[in-house]
């Protein structure tokens, strides 16, 4: 029995898109290298970086400069874009997915993007090629160049941004309604992944964001076709959520006030009632160690009824203190 090796290493999928309005057909894993030579419309690479020969393949692979191989098979974890001779390239933040349930852990989707191709990507699964891949089996002929696939990946990745903001809005809506319940309770434990998942969207937000305005910057001459016109909607996306979620840290922070003041207040009332119990406790207490001390002549020692006397005494002196504070506006 011999095994046949993959003309294409590492293939999770790959479609052929064609011009104007035939449909694009999903290439099998086991296709020939020549179905990668194409003369009409583009392709779609997606590929498995546990796979080790994908960099072998990918340096091979024709047009595709060496920095765009490095991009494409990086392990670092910073999202990156670059454009140079119109073809663009990088590294897009995205969102991990198990099997049978959606995460938010952070993962890393690589791109090349040119005139006749797209190439992707990644170490684990992900949400949002995912769902661009359903909505080309769902719809193929919106997308007519290589940079089509492009803005749907980030748009979808914005897209999956307001998802989350609405789930963390929704644990941020319960953990108030127990912060401004009468009852003292910390939240805290619950708050605190909230705030560092908020966060972490932020800054990779943000990064996503400036990468695509300074791309947006560059000059005509180097950008591929309709990736000016794709940056702008893309900026107008990003812009829109990045303001959900700076409006949702901000939420958490000043939630995050809210608890601590009032377990302030709490801590500031159990101290004030330890003060008036110190404050009503201490005259008795230097009353009975003073009738403790064992030494001759010592009042109300001789005769019968001292002891009343000196609970007299006790009480007097919780009556004095109580004055006191009163006096000085404590109680």
């Amino acid at each position: 029995m011999s095994l046949i090796t993959p003309a294409v290493p590492g293939l999770v999928w790959a479609y052929h898109f064609r011009s104007g309005t035939a449909p694009c057909t999903r290439l099998p894993l086991d296709m020939a290298r020549s179905d990668l030579e194409v003369s009409d419309g583009f392709l779609w690479l997606h590929l498995n970086l546990a796979d080790s020969r994908v960099a072998a393949f990918l340096e091979g692979f024709p047009d595709l400069p060496p920095p765009a191989v490095a991009a494409l098979t990086t392990h670092d974890t910073h999202a990156a874009i670059t454009l140079d001779e119109q073809v663009v390239y990088g590294t897009l933040v995205d969102f991990q997915r198990e099997f049978d349930s959606e995460t938010r852990d952070i993962g890393w989707l690589h791109f090349f993007a040119s005139g006749k191709v797209i190439i992707t990507t990644r170490l684990q699964p992900l949400r949002s090629v995912d769902r661009v891949r359903a909505a080309i089996e769902k719809n193929a002929s919106r997308y007519q160049k290589p940079i089509d696939v492009f803005e749907t990946l980030v748009a979808e990745f914005q897209r999956t941004m307001i998802g989350l903001v609405m789930e963390l809005t929704e644990e941020l809506n319960l953990i108030e309604d127990f912060v401004y319940d009468n009852a003292p309770r910390d939240e805290r434990r619950r708050l605190a992944p909230v705030r560092r998942t908020v966060v972490r969207l932020h800054r990779h937000l943000r990064t996503v964001l400036t990468l695509m305005r300074r791309a947006a910057a560059v000059d005509d001459d180097e950008m591929p076709a309709g990736f000016d016109d794709a940056s702008s909607r893309l900026i107008s996306r990003l812009e829109a959520v990045d303001h959900d979620v700076y409006a949702l840290q901000e939420r958490a922070r000043l939630l995050h006030e809210e608890i601590d003041s009032k377990l302030s207040s709490e801590t500031n009332r159990h101290l004030y009632i330890l003060s008036l119990m110190t404050a009503f406790l201490l005259p008795p207490s230097l009353v009975t160690g003073f009738f403790g001390m064992n030494t001759s002549s010592l009042p109300f020692a001789e005769g019968s009824g001292g002891t009343i006397y000196a609970f007299s005494l006790m009480g007097v002196s919780v009556f004095a203190a109580w004055w006191l504070l009163r006096r000085a506006g404590i109680l």
